[in-house]
């Protein structure tokens, strides 16, 4: 473990130093209006409804639908997976830090144990310098503000990445537990599911085709990793199934939403409004339209240069999630947050960039946009990013 850590160090400080300016930047930005930035952080939209679940709990069943705008929010909290609320009620109650604190303290730390997962899959096979280059990228996002919010994505996508890093390195029991855990965190979990079955089922096969050389004990790992893999998204879907007397209960719930796959028909149609239509759009969506594009564009280099199979199938699985929802475009580019091997096509080119004062130019540039455009999402745009 000390050597992994001391392995890892650069990227995890490169991404805490990235994600510091983008803080500094909202602290800023908060000051001069009056409206502090650790407060909205750990509040605004999706936040405050975590903060509620770890205090009061889940809804009894559906909310009466609203038949006007004055008649209230029919939507229900049954849609918020469990683990991020549940963690939040255990640091407040262990710490006695405001609700919002701990939430807030939870994400950033999970930020941390992210980058530091990011680097091992990046690492494992392209080296330590892409691996350190990957984190640094997934912290100078356009929507990496998300990973400094109390949001459960920063959460997501530790567990994600180093459930994907145990199903690179044959360690099929902590592959399927990370991934039991991912499945309780969001519910694009489910692409996690596949990869990590899909893994293992690929594993299985080459055991069995090479008796001689595996002893045949070996099967059971694998196998044992996939069954456990999908029990928290499939716990969660049956528990809110139960809770509401329907088998399909959680995509009533997602409907109320206005939530459901509909094969990208809805972000098509969007798409199609931004670029037709810019000026009739607001600005935060044409930076989510062209966030889709670069990750189709990476998700198709990504299937295309041999990378490894969990991690294609994966990123390939939130993209699809992603571009085949029917929820609000807003959203769309939080949604691929998580997906970061999508990444490391980018970070696999600015590890041959041979000037470092480039590849500084580059990433400081990068993080000062990030750092605006974040602050902008938090203060300026009246929608949840």
């Amino acid at each position: 473990m000390r050597a992994a850590a001391r392995d890892a160090a650069p990227a995890v400080l490169g991404f805490a130093l990235v994600r510091a300016v983008g803080v500094a930047v909202l602290l800023y930005w908060g000051h001069r209006r009056g409206d502090p930035a650790l407060e909205r952080l750990a509040t605004i939209w999706d936040a405050e409804r975590y903060g509620n679940i770890a205090v009061n709990g889940y809804d009894c069943g559906l909310p009466v639908l609203a038949t006007s705008p004055q008649a209230g929010n029919a939507c229900s909290n049954l849609a918020f997976f469990p683990l991020y609320p549940a963690l939040i009620r255990l640091v407040h109650a262990l710490t006695s830090l405001p609700v919002p604190h701990a939430a807030l303290l939870i994400s950033w730390l999970a930020s941390l144990t992210a980058a530091w997962g990011i680097f091992a899959v990046a690492a494992w096979r392209n080296g330590k310098h892409t691996g350190v280059l990957a984190a640094v990228l997934w912290g100078a996002l356009p929507h990496a503000v998300v990973e400094s919010m109390a949001y459960t994505e920063a959460l997501f996508t530790a567990l994600a990445a180093w459930s994907l890093y145990a199903a690179l390195t044959q360690r099929w029991i902590w592959a399927g537990v990370l991934c039991a855990l991912a499945g309780l965190t969001r519910p694009s979990a489910v692409a996690l599911v596949v990869a990590i079955d899909g893994a293992a089922a690929v594993a299985l096969v080459r055991i069995r085709r090479r008796p001689a050389r595996q002893p045949a004990k070996a099967g059971w790992r694998p196998c044992l990793g996939a069954l456990i893999a999908p029990l928290g998204w499939l716990g969660f879907i049956t528990w809110v199934g139960a809770r509401l007397g329907h088998w399909d209960g959680y995509f009533v719930v997602q409907r109320l939403w206005r939530s459901r796959f509909d094969w990208g028909i809805t972000t098509v149609r969007q798409l199609g409004r931004v670029f037709l239509h810019p000026t009739s759009v607001p600005f935060a969506w044409m930076v989510v339209a062209l966030v889709l594009c670069a990750a189709i564009a990476l998700g198709a280099v990504t299937v295309t240069h041999g990378q490894p199979l969990p991690l294609v199938v994966y990123s390939v699985g939130l993209l699809v999630i992603a571009v085949g929802d029917s929820a609000f475009f807003g959203v769309r580019a939080r949604f691929l947050l998580p997906a970061f091997p999508l990444l490391l096509p980018l970070a696999i080119g600015l590890a041959r960039v041979r000037s470092g004062s480039v590849r500084v130019l580059l990433l400081g540039s990068t993080t000062v946009l990030s750092a605006l455009y974040g602050a902008y999402l938090v203060f300026a745009v009246d929608h949840a990013p």
